[in-house]
């Protein structure tokens, strides 16, 4: 026996994980949350502060994250946090410079003053997007597990997709009829390829995560003023608030199984078991299987466990530069690509870029690119390539850059706050490792998941394990991670009767 013992344990602190904790904790299960060695989403060095990957809100607009917010009891205190963009992204590309406005009539101008040629096929293309996304809202505000792994759960969830579009099995393509090669074919599928956590053959995405991706960029996108920090803040205060743990530096050096199922997790550095019946993690399948030994694996799981492979990441840049480097039509968040009708060039990748600016003359930069990992460019490389691309859309850039750094190449970091450029070993910065940290991947799935936009299934490969991370729904990026945490939460709580019965019972909390 152990005198240590959590009704579950949390590993990870992606939104996913993050998202699980806070909605158990409040549905009465203590819980424990494990930071298992992932690092926050910022750094140091000295008086700079860098992010080591980049975060856009996408979500704020789903069902799922206002019903998230309606059971926390949080909606007006998130409306609050949250501001606006305006607009909502830029794409700079040779010459081109669309902005995307939330006002469609500001748009509708946008759209004939740089592509006047295809104003009929874009109006054309919203008007189909915009009732996908809706179909879409109406199927996630049902309550249901996403992807289903039971008869009961298939025949749900089927139930609620069958309003669903664009998943019946034909090829759709939401851009048939723009011209081969027009540049506002990339102005749509560039966004969702930085959203999506899936990589497929040919930059390919599903025609629903597509629309629903693309959805979420023009739907209206929110900013929280210290981004993912001030997110992660808020959810682990909510965890904390209805009696959750949060230990984000520890980590589960191994799970302990009992007759085959989870009994407990052994902590690193601790000789003492911490009892539990269930694990939630942001971790895949294989990785779960790795902390237990290869034990406990149901017959299922090695069966027809989908293969996942990572095929690519995303590789950052972090940049802090005087705001005078910067034209004030760049935005917040900016997509930059090669000249138009240029033939495409590794060494000057298509860079999505976020604009933070500081409370003095500074701004802090973060460009990530999709990095894969067997192609021309290597992870050495990659740095100057986002560099390349950087320079050529911002030619003043160079001159007004104080610090450049990549958590993934292991380089020294590149201080010019001094005028003459210095080398700094990696040992010098603070909240990193001394080498390279592994990017953000992105997930080949074989064979497709459920309706094209599953991957692994939600109850890991052995019993009373869970996985809400990006493994789970990979093609829709932030949202699947929010299904898997739903679902998740779900599982666990119609599994314990007596919380159920209490929870009918007992007075709740009605936001006003």
């Amino acid at each position: 026996m152990t005198a240590r013992y959590f009704d579950v344990v949390v590993l990870g602190r992606s939104l996913g994980a993050l998202s699980a904790a806070s909605l158990l904790a409040r549905r009465d299960f203590r819980v424990l949350l494990l930071g298992q060695g992932q690092r926050p989403p910022s750094y140091e060095y000295e008086r700079f502060r860098l992010k080591r990957r980049a975060f856009t809100l996408l979500f704020g607009s789903s069902p799922l994250w206002s019903r998230l917010l309606h059971e926390l009891a949080q909606s007006p205190r998130f409306r609050r946090m949250a501001t606006p963009l305006d607009p909502m992204f830029v794409v700079s590309s040779g010459g081109r410079h669309l902005e995307v406005p939330p006002e469609m009539e500001l748009f509708q101008r946008e759209v004939d003053r740089e592509f006047p040629e295809v104003r009929q096929l874009v109006d054309e293309l919203y008007a189909t997007i915009a009732p996908i996304n809706a179909a879409v809202d109406a199927v996630f505000e049902k309550d249901a597990v996403w992807p289903p792994g039971t008869l009961w759960e298939r025949i749900e969830t089927r139930r609620a997709a069958s309003t669903l579009p664009l998943v019946r099995g034909a090829e759709t393509d939401l851009l048939s009829k723009f011209p081969i090669g027009h540049p506002y074919r990339e102005i749509v599928t560039l966004p969702p390829l930085f959203a999506s956590s899936l990589l497929a053959s040919g930059d390919y995405l599903p025609p629903l995560a597509l629309a629903r991706l693309h959805g979420s960029w023009t739907r209206g996108i929110q900013a929280l003023e210290r981004g993912e920090d001030e997110l992660e803040e808020f959810l682990l205060e909510r965890i904390e608030a209805h009696g959750g743990e949060c230990r984000l530096g520890d980590r589960a050096a191994s799970l302990v199984l009992r007759m085959g199922k989870i009994a407990g997790v052994r902590e690193e550095g601790e000789e003492e078991i911490t009892g539990t019946s269930a694990v939630v993690t942001d971790l895949s399948g294989e990785a779960i299987a790795e902390l237990s030994g290869g034990e406990g694996i149901s017959p299922g799981a090695r069966r027809d466990w989908p293969r996942l492979t990572a095929s690519a990441g995303r590789f950052v840049v972090s940049l802090v530069v005087k705001k005078r480097a910067l034209p004030d039509p760049l935005g917040v968040e900016a997509f930059l690509t090669a000249r138009a009708g240029a033939h495409p060039d590794p060494r000057r990748p298509a860079v999505h870029l976020q604009r933070l600016d500081g409370p003095d003359d500074e701004s802090t930069l973060v460009a990530e690119t999709v990095l894969p990992l067997r192609g021309p460019l290597t992870v050495l490389e990659a740095r100057e390539a986002v560099m390349a691309t950087l320079r050529e859309h911002l030619p003043f850039l160079d001159p007004h850059v104080l610090v450049i750094d990549s958590p993934h190449d292991g380089l020294p970091l590149i201080d010019n706050s001094r005028g003459a450029p210095r080398e700094m070993d990696r040992i010098h910065l603070s909240g990193t490792s001394p080498g390279p940290e592994p990017m953000q991947w992105l997930w080949n799935v074989e064979p497709a998941g459920y309706l094209d936009l599953g991957g692994e299934p939600i109850r890991g490969p052995i019993p009373g394990t869970y996985l809400v991370g990006s493994t789970v729904l990979p093609a829709l990026g932030q949202e699947g991670q929010l299904l898997a945490a739903w679902g998740a939460a779900r599982i666990i709580t119609h599994k314990d009767k007596g919380r159920q019965k209490m929870r009918r019972q007992m007075w709740t909390k009605i936001e006003t």
